[in-house]
């Protein structure tokens, strides 16, 4: 069965991100792949293979278009790798974009060793 899956990073950590999706290329490929922006051409640059959806950035509004997908069940997992070191002028959106995830019980990963589990756990399984 096919999800849609949502990748997001701050710009720091956005090549994490894109090594992540390479090593798991295989398992995202049948699967939908929503980003925002500027995470979406990290990701296309590293992974030319993958169909990935783009919203708009972070910043311009695309947090809170993640999290209406995720209210309206278009979305069934996040996948966030967020700078923990650097202030984001954005954090609200970034803290209601989490808050939807939870609310709706939708599978989160913030680091690439939590999202390395959730595949490990069966998440992109076809």
């Amino acid at each position: 069965m096919s999800i849609t899956l949502a990748l997001v990073a701050h710009d720091r950590m956005k090549p994490a991100l894109a090594e992540w999706a390479a090593r798991h290329a295989a398992q995202l490929a049948p699967h939908r792949v929503v980003a925002t922006a500027t995470t979406g051409g990290v990701l296309r640059e590293r992974n030319p293979h993958l169909a990935i959806r783009t919203v708009k950035s972070g910043p311009l509004g695309g947090d809170q278009q993640i999290g209406g997908m995720i209210a309206e069940g278009e979305i069934q997992a996040l996948i966030f790798f967020p700078d923990p070191l650097a202030p984001q002028a954005h954090d609200v959106d970034v803290k209601a974009l989490l808050r939807i995830a939870l609310v709706y019980d939708v599978p989160c990963a913030f680091s690439p060793a939590t999202a390395d589990l959730l595949v490990a756990g069966g998440l992109l399984k076809g």
